[in-house]
Protein backbone atom coordinates (compact mmCIF):
# COMPACT_ATOMS: atom_id res chain seq x y z
CA UNK A 1 0.00 0.00 0.00
CA UNK A 2 1.22 3.18 -0.96
CA UNK A 3 2.16 5.87 1.79
CA UNK A 4 -0.51 8.01 0.37
CA UNK A 5 -3.07 5.38 1.46
CA UNK A 6 -1.68 4.09 4.34
CA UNK A 7 -1.54 8.08 5.65
CA UNK A 8 -5.79 8.70 5.44
CA UNK A 9 -7.20 9.48 8.83
CA UNK A 10 -10.36 7.29 8.16
CA UNK A 11 -9.45 3.63 7.90
CA UNK A 12 -12.34 0.53 8.84
CA UNK A 13 -11.08 -3.40 7.93
CA UNK A 14 -13.61 -6.00 7.74
CA UNK A 15 -13.00 -10.08 6.82
CA UNK A 16 -16.19 -12.03 5.10
CA UNK A 17 -16.89 -15.22 4.56
CA UNK A 18 -16.05 -15.73 0.93
CA UNK A 19 -20.27 -16.84 0.43
CA UNK A 20 -22.95 -14.33 -1.65
CA UNK A 21 -23.79 -12.57 1.85
CA UNK A 22 -20.64 -10.48 2.52
CA UNK A 23 -21.19 -8.03 -0.58
CA UNK A 24 -24.93 -7.06 0.93
CA UNK A 25 -22.30 -7.10 4.58
CA UNK A 26 -19.72 -5.06 2.44
CA UNK A 27 -21.91 -2.34 1.45
CA UNK A 28 -23.77 -2.02 5.01
CA UNK A 29 -20.47 -1.81 6.25
CA UNK A 30 -19.78 0.96 3.77
CA UNK A 31 -22.55 2.99 3.84
CA UNK A 32 -21.99 3.15 7.71
CA UNK A 33 -18.24 4.40 7.06
CA UNK A 34 -19.74 7.21 4.71
CA UNK A 35 -21.82 8.20 7.14
CA UNK A 36 -19.38 8.22 10.40
CA UNK A 37 -16.59 9.78 8.27
CA UNK A 38 -18.42 12.97 7.46
CA UNK A 39 -19.24 11.95 3.68
CA UNK A 40 -22.65 10.73 4.02
CA UNK A 41 -24.93 8.73 1.56
CA UNK A 42 -25.71 11.51 -0.85
CA UNK A 43 -22.36 12.68 -1.74
CA UNK A 44 -21.93 12.16 -5.25
CA UNK A 45 -19.14 9.57 -4.97
CA UNK A 46 -21.37 7.68 -2.28
CA UNK A 47 -23.64 5.65 -4.88
CA UNK A 48 -20.55 4.39 -7.49
CA UNK A 49 -18.45 3.84 -4.78
CA UNK A 50 -21.01 1.33 -3.71
CA UNK A 51 -21.65 -0.28 -6.85
CA UNK A 52 -17.56 -0.58 -7.38
CA UNK A 53 -17.53 -2.48 -3.69
CA UNK A 54 -20.04 -5.06 -4.63
CA UNK A 55 -18.79 -5.68 -8.21
CA UNK A 56 -15.59 -6.32 -6.23
CA UNK A 57 -17.08 -8.41 -4.16
CA UNK A 58 -19.12 -10.20 -5.73
CA UNK A 59 -16.36 -11.21 -8.03
CA UNK A 60 -13.78 -12.48 -5.27
CA UNK A 61 -16.87 -14.48 -4.08
CA UNK A 62 -17.53 -16.27 -7.55
CA UNK A 63 -14.31 -16.10 -8.51
CA UNK A 64 -11.64 -16.61 -5.62
CA UNK A 65 -13.68 -18.60 -3.31
CA UNK A 66 -12.42 -22.23 -4.25
CA UNK A 67 -8.96 -21.12 -2.98
CA UNK A 68 -10.19 -17.96 -0.61
CA UNK A 69 -12.42 -19.09 2.43
CA UNK A 70 -12.80 -15.24 3.61
CA UNK A 71 -12.37 -12.09 1.79
CA UNK A 72 -11.24 -8.76 2.92
CA UNK A 73 -12.14 -5.36 2.40
CA UNK A 74 -10.69 -2.27 3.46
CA UNK A 75 -11.89 1.02 3.57
CA UNK A 76 -9.99 4.34 4.02
CA UNK A 77 -10.55 8.46 3.62
CA UNK A 78 -9.56 11.55 3.71
CA UNK A 79 -10.17 15.10 3.23
CA UNK A 80 -10.49 14.46 -0.67
CA UNK A 81 -10.25 11.03 -1.18
CA UNK A 82 -12.36 7.39 -0.45
CA UNK A 83 -9.86 3.80 -1.44
CA UNK A 84 -11.83 1.24 -0.87
CA UNK A 85 -9.88 -2.57 -1.01
CA UNK A 86 -10.74 -6.28 -1.70
CA UNK A 87 -8.41 -8.86 -0.43
CA UNK A 88 -8.70 -12.61 -1.33
CA UNK A 89 -6.01 -15.23 -1.48
CA UNK A 90 -6.70 -16.77 -5.31
CA UNK A 91 -2.94 -15.89 -7.41
CA UNK A 92 -5.13 -15.02 -10.35
CA UNK A 93 -4.81 -10.93 -11.54
CA UNK A 94 -7.15 -9.71 -13.46
CA UNK A 95 -6.96 -6.91 -16.18
CA UNK A 96 -8.37 -4.23 -14.83
CA UNK A 97 -7.17 -1.13 -17.85
CA UNK A 98 -8.20 -1.93 -21.32
CA UNK A 99 -10.97 -4.31 -19.81
CA UNK A 100 -14.36 -4.09 -22.65
CA UNK A 101 -16.94 -2.02 -21.95
CA UNK A 102 -20.51 -3.08 -23.17
CA UNK A 103 -23.63 -5.32 -22.60
CA UNK A 104 -21.95 -9.04 -20.80
CA UNK A 105 -18.01 -7.43 -20.38
CA UNK A 106 -18.55 -8.42 -16.67
CA UNK A 107 -18.04 -6.69 -13.72
CA UNK A 108 -14.79 -5.26 -13.13
CA UNK A 109 -15.83 -3.38 -17.09
CA UNK A 110 -18.68 -2.12 -14.66
CA UNK A 111 -15.81 -0.80 -12.08
CA UNK A 112 -13.27 0.56 -14.58
CA UNK A 113 -15.93 2.90 -16.25
CA UNK A 114 -16.99 4.15 -12.72
CA UNK A 115 -13.81 4.80 -11.40
CA UNK A 116 -12.22 6.46 -14.34
CA UNK A 117 -15.54 8.53 -15.05
CA UNK A 118 -15.03 9.71 -11.66
CA UNK A 119 -11.70 10.57 -12.33
CA UNK A 120 -10.39 7.90 -10.11
CA UNK A 121 -7.36 5.06 -9.91
CA UNK A 122 -7.69 0.96 -9.90
CA UNK A 123 -4.73 -1.36 -9.04
CA UNK A 124 -4.26 -4.52 -8.43
CA UNK A 125 -1.46 -5.27 -5.83
CA UNK A 126 -0.28 -8.91 -5.53
CA UNK A 127 0.84 -11.04 -2.27
CA UNK A 128 4.09 -11.01 -1.52
CA UNK A 129 3.72 -14.92 -1.69
CA UNK A 130 1.81 -14.94 -4.96
CA UNK A 131 -0.90 -16.25 -3.64
CA UNK A 132 -3.88 -13.69 -3.40
CA UNK A 133 -4.05 -9.86 -4.38
CA UNK A 134 -6.03 -6.79 -3.38
CA UNK A 135 -8.02 -4.58 -6.10
CA UNK A 136 -7.32 -1.22 -4.28
CA UNK A 137 -10.17 1.40 -5.86
CA UNK A 138 -9.12 5.13 -5.39
CA UNK A 139 -12.10 8.04 -5.97
CA UNK A 140 -11.60 11.74 -5.08
CA UNK A 141 -13.97 13.56 -3.23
Amino acid sequence: MSTQLQALPYRHVLTLPSEPAAVRLARETAEQALVEWGIGLRHPVADPALLILGELVTNSVRHAADLSPQLTVVYAAGEDCLALAVHDRHPCRPRLYGTAVGPGTGGLATVMELTLGLGGTAVVRGDADGKGKSIWVTLPL
